[in-house]
């Protein structure tokens, strides 16, 4: 975490106890939470208090913080909250801070954009509840509408905004030992909108503006997404509850955010709001599992900075057994995981994974579920490693031995001969052919997911000699358009070939992924139509023209809600996850009966070799637990990779630049199907987002 102390503006808001009202009750922790993270700017990271605003509402029942004194002006009601906004974002300069904090009630109100807003959530609108929220027609929301326009107006300025919100956006009833920051049930009070905000038609303006530039990432140059956390999904509940089993109630999402940070501070380590988030779900998710917490905007960013790290995407330990011999990991079935596989797991900070020595522990899946799975922790005898440290919730761990029938197979082939043909050599390159594929095997050896086939096995893949010296890659005939050539002569090159038959698998592992005895087989219908809802003339191989845009409607048959992700599977050999909704999340919420649909632009990669390809999209959903298919993303293959541009740091860019030396091989896989290490998956010629505002 860098010095932000003159460069950061806070804005606390917590409610405890609301006007009388029949949806919010008074809660018992927002403004514990408050303090809670008030303290930790304070005296962690020195924020001096004249830049931390406070808005409180404390509830008269509390013993410590009940008689907090509140001038009017710090009261949060509608009129003050929309008030904090504008003046901090008057008051902060451009490439300054800006950190917004809610703990409070949130809840669903019938919406006042009808228009925008048909078929939504059943016309809600989600939003704040304020201190004087009421019964009253005349008490306002902070609405989800009106947010998007005070976001905006901060980014348009070139401020680095991150919003926490503490509260949940749906209705429910409390456990004995906790409560849910959400309404009863949604507001259906016909309540007069008159906006401090803005008029409708600008906050309609801007709330289009943002959704399309969140789709399709086009941001002026100067303007920085934002980060938001949020304690759940809308269809979900956020607690707060005695974290250690006294009287005094905290937020599960702010208790957890705090104490990782404040663990993390003591380390001097960096740490990306991905791996915050992360951390903060498995400590959830084991206490709550219908408490999920959303991460959305620049979940590179460093907390507390303006820096961004790449953070590759990996499983995450969700649970600890007490006794530390036993871990859940949340992946399963559902990403193709079996018994038997191992995985490595690190330090939870840890954004570099080229030192083995940094390893916590070897852990082995000996209980595989639907989207997670339990392992027992290996000792060195069993082929783990001797234990270096905690195993932490939260933590990153990859996969370095897969399942034997995983495991990929390649053929050397070194017996062409001289001709012009094009299974033939020029004369020059015949006798180099043993020596030039001699150091691929070399390359191979070890790697624990390619080995050389027998000589009576069949191999999936053939290594052979080009005509223009370059090592070629078969699967029954040589791969075309595989950028740039890898010439026999460049000593990176084998291990580069290595890499692609890594690549090339992963990708053909994601490919194979199947349940055809899954009980949502009739619960989930998936279509593909034309742009104006009409099937093709062949619905289960339809033919699409350059240019055309698609519908994919997915629908929920069932009477529980679906965690649906769509993976697309390029023919550039790339893997990258489709944004239902616009959104780039680990799932999408698919309500029981409901029905969504996403329009896609579709196209052929930019290079004349494609006249035509196909492409797969995949689906995966879940009923229960995690569902986070992005480590199964892979950038494309048949193209150079391409470096981020100038909006890197330094520290970034040079992470990125650095070559590959020492990186140990089986580190390098990151995970039997995931992401390279050192580059984030990039889209590239992905069925492209079609943004429908309304």
């Amino acid at each position: 975490m860098t010095d932000i102390a003159n460069t950061i503006h806070v804005l606390l808001i917590g409610i405890d106890y609301y006007q009388p009202n029949r949806l919010y009750r008074s809660l018992k922790g927002s403004v514990r939470d408050i303090m809670l993270v008030d303290t930790f700017l304070r005296e962690t990271l020195k924020v001096p208090p004249e830049r931390i605003r406070k808005l409180l509402s404390p509830n008269p029942e509390d013993p410590v913080f009940g008689n907090i004194s509140v001038v009017p002006a710090d009261v949060p009601t509608y009129e003050n909250i929309v008030k904090a906004f504008a003046d901090i974002t008057h008051q902060a300069q451009p490439s300054e801070q800006v950190y917004i904090h809610y703990c409070g009630h949130g809840g669903r109100v019938k919406t006042v954009f009808e228009r925008m807003k048909q078929g939504l959530y059943e016309q809600y609108d989600e939003g704040l509840a304020p201190f004087d929220i009421g019964d009253s027609p005349d008490g306002r929301y902070l609405r989800d509408v009106e947010m998007t326009t005070l976001l905006k107006r901060m980014t348009d300025k070139g401020l680095l905004v991150t919003v926490v919100l503490d509260s949940c956006n749906s209705g429910g009833v409390s456990r004995g030992d906790a409560d849910i920051r959400g309404g009863l049930a949604p507001d259906t009070v016909e309540r007069s909108f008159v906006s401090l905000v803005a008029d409708p038609a600008e906050l309609e303006r801007n709330l289009v503006s943002e959704t399309r530039a969140r789709a399709i990432a086009t941001r002026a140059p100067q303007v920085r997404d934002y980060v938001f956390l949020a304690a759940c999904r809308p269809n979900e509940y956020a607690y707060e509850y005695a974290v250690n089993g006294g009287l005094e109630r905290h937020g599960a999402l702010t208790y957890w955010m705090i104490d990782t940070l404040t663990s993390i501070a003591t380390r001097g380590q960096p740490l990306t709001y991905k791996l915050l988030h992360d951390r903060v779900n498995a400590q959830i998710q084991s206490k709550f599992p219908q408490q999920t917490p959303m991460l959305l905007g620049e979940a590179d960013r460093l907390v507390f900075g303006s820096d961004r790290w790449i953070t590759p995407f990996t499983v995450t330990v969700i649970k600890v057994d007490p006794t530390g011999t036993q871990v859940r990991l949340n992946a399963g079935l559902a990403q193709g995981l079996s018994k038997g596989a191992r995985f490595a797991i690190y330090p939870l900070n840890t954004t570099d994974f080229s030192d083995p020595k940094q390893q916590v522990a070897i852990v082995e899946l000996s209980q595989v579920n639907a989207s997670d799975a339990l392992t027992k922790v290996l000792s060195p005898a069993e082929g783990g490693v001797a234990p270096n440290g905690t195993i932490e919730p939260g933590a990153p761990a990859i996969l370095v031995s897969a399942p034997v029938d995983l495991i990929r197979r390649v053929r050397f082939f070194a017996e062409k001969t001289a001709g012009d043909q094009e299974h033939e050599l020029p004369p020059a390159l015949v006798p180099q052919q043993t020596t030039a594929l001699a150091a691929v095997r070399q390359a191979l050896t070890g790697n624990g997911w390619l080995v050389e086939a027998e000589a009576d096995e069949s191999a999936h893949y053939q290594v052979a000699i080009g005509r223009e010296g370059e090592y070629e890659i078969n699967m029954g005939s040589p791969i075309p358009n595989l950028r740039p050539l890898l010439l026999i002569d460049d000593p990176t090159a084998p291990q580069q070939v290595l890499d692609r038959l890594v690549h090339l698998a992963k990708y053909q592992v994601v490919q194979s992924l199947d349940n055809a005895r899954s009980r949502l087989l009739d619960v989930l219908q998936l279509e593909v139509l034309r742009e104006d809802g009409t099937p093709f003339e062949q619905p289960q191989n339809p033919v699409i023209q350059g240019g055309d845009v698609i519908t994919l409607r997915l629908t929920n048959r069932g009477t529980q809600p679906l965690k649906v992700a769509i993976l697309d599977l390029e023919p550039t050999w790339a893997i990258s996850q489709i944004p239902l909704g616009g959104f780039d999340s680990p799932f999408f919420s698919l309500e029981a009966g409901a029905t969504e649909d996403q329009l896609l632009h579709m196209s052929l990669p930019e290079d004349a070799v494609y006249q035509q390809s196909k492409e797969t999209l995949k689906v995966f959903a879940v009923q229960k637990g995690l569902a986070d298919f992005r480590w199964l993303t892979l950038p494309p293959l048949d193209r150079p990779y391409e470096r981020r541009g100038p909006e890197l740091d330094g520290a970034l860019q040079d992470y990125v630049n650095r070559d590959d030396e020492g990186i140990n091989p089986l580190n390098q896989l990151l995970a039997a199907i995931g992401a390279d290490l050192d580059r984030a998956p990039a889209v590239t010629r992905a069925a492209t987002v079609v943004v429908d505002p309304h």
